[in-house]
């Protein structure tokens, strides 16, 4: 609580004033630590628990999103420390994407388990996602001060694992890869017997990834600017953009970032906009969002040309225009649009047939991001699916229009179903006989395309090139 200084007063200070003034410079300089003092000292578990469950709560119980639940929950919570919050987070990611899993292990080493008060379940869920993730059930137990029924739940998970191991194959994988069953059965036909290896890679946290600004630095310099401010960084092995960031911080507070040095974006999205090679003339971002590619694009066109950032939300378009701000990239043309119907072309008419370039980089669902957004499997929904494949046809079709004769169409999604890749591309050259699809090789050359393409299309995973999963294609149209 909030102490108000009194008002200032001309009586002589007792001894006592003195010191209790010293005492409160001693604990002032001693909130002060230095890295190394905050790194070692010890975390405060039953505050890391308490905010694990408000989070996880959040998300599971109320419906929000896990980054803003997260951002809702620990914004006020100035009290604790930059390791603990991070811990949180960790915590509350790892447990939605072994969501499953985890309920499935609880309820076999706790018959009734769901029928326990939500409290306490959401308590066990937590210490078995840090079992599951290798701690010692017993450290995990005394940390979270459980009761000794509880405490005998943890330490009866390796035979629930066994008892999971022991499923058949087609009853296992689902409940181990932790994907409802009508996913789980996608992903077994697409990969079939890669499905486990791409399931577990997509329960693993993601490497944190930036793009290398080319309009104010490049990828050494950057690195070298990076070192300076105590961050590790790797190049990534696919884009000659990319960094991995070895250090755990907030990217967001460094001075490079500030400075518009970088932005953070998967290596599958920035191959994906590779793909574009925008030209220094007329290019469309044709779902821009919050401009990630379209920042991409804009150095590409080394801030030549116009720059056209079109979707439907002004709020994502606001955000667009601070970023652009910060890098330097001064050729965007933002412009909100009608999501669908006659308003959806009318707002674009003028840009009809004129343009060099257009990525449409499609809505889909997700499925190549559930590293990032892992509560994102248990809201997809089959009817949602279909919503979005009938969308992603409408889109690619309606910006098509947009190319000139001889200019390219690049379509893409953050999608591993066939459905919503290969399936619309077919489904569009069938319709556009004016188009014809070219190997991604012509834009990222042999070498790199051998690693991420599959028939000419870009096709990207977690498991085989650790990036989200990420498909795209090159669409020209006919002179």
């Amino acid at each position: 609580m909030k102490t108000f200084r009194p008002i200032a007063s001309t009586k002589k200070k007792k001894p006592a004033d003195v010191a209790t003034r010293s005492k409160r410079k001693s604990d002032k300089k001693a909130f002060k630590s230095s890295p190394e003092e905050r790194a070692t000292r010890p975390m405060r578990e039953d505050l890391i628990m308490q905010s694990c469950l408000e989070a996880y709560g959040s998300v599971r119980h109320e419906g929000r999103l896990a980054d803003r639940a997260l951002d809702f929950t620990l914004r006020p919570k100035r009290n604790l420390y930059s390791t603990e919050r991070r811990a949180v987070a960790e915590r509350v990611y790892a447990l939605l994407r072994r969501q499953r899993t985890v309920d499935w292990m609880l309820e076999h080493a706790r018959p009734g388990f769901e029928a326990m008060q939500t409290s306490q379940k959401d308590v066990l869920r937590i210490c078995a996602s840090r079992v599951l993730h290798g701690e010692s059930a017993g450290k995990v137990a005394v940390q979270a001060s459980l009761s000794e029924l509880d405490q005998a739940t943890i330490l009866a998970l390796p035979e629930a694992a066994s008892a999971l191991s022991a499923l058949p194959p087609v009853k296992r994988f689902p409940i181990a890869a932790s994907l409802p069953d009508f996913l789980a059965a996608k992903f077994l036909k697409v990969f079939g017997a890669r499905a486990e290896a791409e399931a577990e890679a997509l329960n693993e946290r993601a490497p944190l990834t930036i793009r290398t600004n080319t309009l104010k630095t490049d990828r050494d310099s950057l690195r070298s600017r990076l070192e300076s401010e105590g961050v590790i960084a790797r190049n990534t092995p696919l884009s000659p953009f990319g960094l991995h960031l070895e250090t755990h911080l907030n990217a967001f507070s460094l001075p490079s970032f500030k400075d518009g040095l970088f932005e953070i974006q998967d290596e599958g999205s920035q191959i994906l906009g590779m793909l574009v090679d925008a030209p220094p003339t007329r290019v469309v971002d044709a779902c821009a969002g919050a401009g990630g590619k379209s920042l991409q694009l804009a150095a590409q066109m080394t801030n030549r040309g116009e720059l056209f950032a079109l979707d439907i939300s002004g709020r994502r378009l606001e955000e667009l225009k601070k970023r652009a701000r910060r890098a330097g990239a001064h050729n965007i043309r933002i412009k909100e649009i009608a999501p669908t119907g006659p308003e959806a072309r009318e707002t674009v008419k003028e840009l009809a047939g004129k343009m060099d370039r257009v990525l449409v980089d499609a809505p889909c669902s997700g499925t190549g991001t559930f590293r990032r957004k892992p509560d994102s499997r248990y809201r997809l929904t089959e009817e949602m699916l279909a919503d979005h494949v009938a969308r992603q046809k409408d889109l690619l079709g309606r910006f098509s229009e947009l190319v000139k004769p001889g200019g390219r169409v690049v379509y893409g999604t953050c999608s591993v179903l066939p459905e919503e890749d290969e399936a619309v591309v077919d489904a569009f050259l069938e319709e556009h006989p004016d188009f014809v699809r070219l190997p991604v090789a012509d834009k990222l050359g042999e070498a790199l395309a051998a690693k991420v393409s599959t028939d000419g299309y870009l096709r990207l995973t977690p498991f085989q090139h650790n990036t989200d999963g990420f498909f795209g294609t090159i669409l020209q149209r006919r002179v």
